[in-house]
């Protein structure tokens, strides 16, 4: 094929990854070995929400959490079983973990030296990147500052002990489910990464002449959504930038360094719950934009399952997902093409237009101060930008198959019986918290205590957490004791909720109703209709509940939210202060049956049975059923996606409590 100079011997195909884990370590260990004996080229590891916010499994807040979005790592006996037979100078790892990064990273190269591997051979991610966390994930725990330094020392630290890892996986990925433009994407995602150099720059724990090795190891994990053109640009236009950034910004001149690495999971935010089985054409075109562009192709793609939008997919689900993968890879010619875009007028025209709107937002940020100090203006903006994406849906002007258009079909065989999607079995946290709590007694508690001593003291100092990190891990220290020696150090954090300000209903007749309604009721009521909404345990995709937050506030409601990680007695001490009306709570973690019975039991311990409680989230059929028969009035899930008529709804139930009694 060398003749032609448009075509080449096929290059090496990206790594195919699947998200993964789920349980115990152990049922996740099997998961993995299941999905490498398929195809799979790569560990993408999901750890449970306790894992990811530096809670023990035994945790107050981490009741029902344990397993459920992913494998619970409370010490290296976790890590241990979690990589049973999976050969870690072979494998390339990224780890889904961002406020206790260095502890996960720690664990696993802990693992390595138990094992007798070497260091330098270890190649994978930790995503580690705070920022969005604040922005729209939600899975921080310490403020801004002692964040930076945590993910700094990470870097510095990696790039001469790891040099094969990544420490940090700017991550744009929750940024576009947030609701970001493409515009905002970008500049939000690159002015992350900066703030990261900055801050390693700051350290002064990397030499100058070092500086491009470290530029060199910092990757991205993109979004990829369904308006493929757009998508597409945006990758080239990520190429372009960081390769501007890196030579303008930070003297950069290696061009090994400065190529754009990045991973990608395309679009769940686009993923419907009505006519589940069109994903699969979203994921497939999702997956071509960051494919078929060779300049700007991905280095690893995961893919999230045609059922994801119920509930945690099963095995065969994640199979089909990689299937189109290799497919893509192996069964067509896509790789033995020069990029196929090079010289089109149209997406050299999207792709500066995309670039000019990126570098205006950056120089935005810069004014502010960077990005740690315009977190709160960020988050305002990605609200905003999210009201727009669902106004549109609502309206129509924004096509969803399925959802707003083509409604009507035929029954779905592959949503059909039971089993559709992977469930976990509530007596797996038991069994957790029972092997934790062994795993502490057995232990050597006098090691234990000089490790979390020399822990805090780094903290203290200022010394590099890392290697600190790796001695408490072998120690038998648990993610819990980590994140609660470093609380005590740095303190903790709450985010910006980002609906400070009243959203104008710029004369939206469906909210002008509900807004009449609601003065109607208030009337009766003697008092403005109060509503309370909380996030309980430790689910932090605030999305949805900020956009309830938002409309309520248009529809003219006394609205109570102060954000997520809230235990359900603490939303109910805000529902008796503020004299709630009605209770609301968005879970999307798949908690919802425990955190909806421990709120039911606190409102009746508080004297307010009476007070209604509605419940939205990610909700099987069956488990809908089941907290109606507890007494939630109303269960709100993907399918009802007209967020005024959820709030006319919500008068209904307030006028149903408190107007219409006998």
């Amino acid at each position: 094929m060398t003749e032609r100079p448009y075509q080449h011997d096929a290059d090496r195909p990206w790594i195919f990854r699947t998200y993964a884990g789920h349980s115990t370590a152990e049922k996740s260990n099997a998961l993995y070995r299941s999905n490498l004996a398929r195809g799979q080229t790569g560990l993408s590891i999901a750890f449970d929400l306790p894992t990811q916010t530096a809670f023990d499994s035994d945790h107050v807040l981490a009741r029902g959490e344990v397993g459920k979005v992913g494998v619970p790592v409370s010490h290296l006996g976790d890590m241990r079983t979690l990589f049973d037979g999976l050969p870690l100078e072979e494998m390339n790892t990224s780890m889904t973990i961002n406020a206790p990064a260095a502890w996960l990273l720690a664990l696993y190269v802990a693992l390595a030296d138990e094992r007798g591997d070497d260091r330098s051979k270890l190649r994978g991610t930790t995503q580690n990147d705070i920022i969005k966390e604040y922005l729209s994930r939600g899975t921080y725990v310490f403020p801004p500052e002692p964040s930076m330094r945590l993910i700094a020392d990470m870097v510095s630290w990696c790039y001469t002990e790891v040099p094969k890892w990544n420490p940090l996986n700017v991550c744009s990925y929750h940024l576009q489910e947030a609701g970001a433009t493409p515009q905002q994407e970008l500049a939000y995602a690159l002015a992350t990464a900066c703030a990261v150099l900055d801050a390693v720059k700051e350290g002064k724990q990397v030499p100058e002449e070092d500086f491009p090795t470290v530029f060199g190891r910092i990757s991205f994990f993109v979004n990829a959504g369904v308006r493929f053109v757009t998508e597409l640009c945006k990758m080239r236009a990520f190429v372009d930038l960081w390769e501007e950034i890196g030579r303008e910004r930070y003297g950069v001149t290696e061009e090994k360094a400065l190529r754009f690495r990045y991973g990608v999971q395309v679009n769940s935010l686009g993923l419907t719950e009505q006519q589940p089985e069109n994903n699969v054409y979203r994921i497939l075109l999702e997956a071509l934009a960051v494919t078929l562009s060779k300049r700007a192709r991905c280095r690893a793609l995961q893919l999230p399952a045609w059922n994801e939008a119920m509930g945690l997919p099963r095995p065969w689900d994640q199979q089909w997902s990689l299937r189109l993968q290799q497919i893509l890879a192996y069964e067509t010619d896509l790789l033995e093409y020069e990029d196929l875009f090079d010289g089109s007028h149209v997406i050299d025209g999207k792709t500066e237009e995309l670039k000019e709107g990126a570098r205006a937002e950056l120089a935005n940020i810069d004014a502010k101060g960077g990005a740690v100090e315009s977190v709160g203006y960020m988050k305002e903006s990605l609200v905003g930008a999210h009201v727009e994406r669902i106004r549109g849906i609502e309206s129509g002007q924004q096509t969803v198959v399925g959802v707003n258009r083509y409604q009507e079909s035929a029954d779905s065989p592959l949503s059909a019986g039971e089993k559709t999607i992977e469930t976990v079995d509530p007596l797996l946290e038991a069994e957790q918290v029972r092997a934790l709590r062994d795993w502490r007694a057995n232990r050597d508690q006098a090691a234990v205590d000089d490790a979390l001593a020399a822990l805090k003291k780094a903290a203290e100092t200022g010394e590099n957490i890392m290697e600190p990190s790796i001695a408490a891990a072998k120690a038998g220290v648990t993610t819990g004791e980590w994140g609660g020696a470093l609380r005590e150090v740095f303190g903790e954090y709450r985010g910006p909720t980002g609906v400070a300000l009243t959203v104008d209903s710029q004369g939206d007749e469906d909210i002008e109703a509900t807004r009449k309604r609601v003065e109607q009721v208030s009337d009766a009521l003697g008092r403005q209709l109060t509503y309370v909404l909380g996030k309980p345990g430790l689910d932090g995709h605030s999305n949805g509940a900020e956009q309830i937050a938002s409309r309520a506030r248009a529809c003219g409601m006394n609205l109570v939210y102060e954000g997520i990680r809230f235990t359900p007695a603490e939303i109910v001490a805000q529902a008796k202060e503020s004299d709630a009306h009605v209770v609301g709570l968005s879970i999307l973690s798949g908690s919802h049956l425990d955190l909806v019975r421990d709120t039911i039991a606190e409102l009746r311990k508080a004297g307010l049975e009476n007070v209604p409680l509605v419940v939205g989230g990610i909700i099987p059929p069956e488990d809908e059923r089941a907290l109606k028969q507890m007494g939630v009035r109303r269960v709100y899930t993907p399918k009802d996606f007209m967020i005024t008529d959820i709030m006319s709804d919500v008068v209904d139930v307030v006028e149903g409590a408190w107007l219409e009694k006998v």
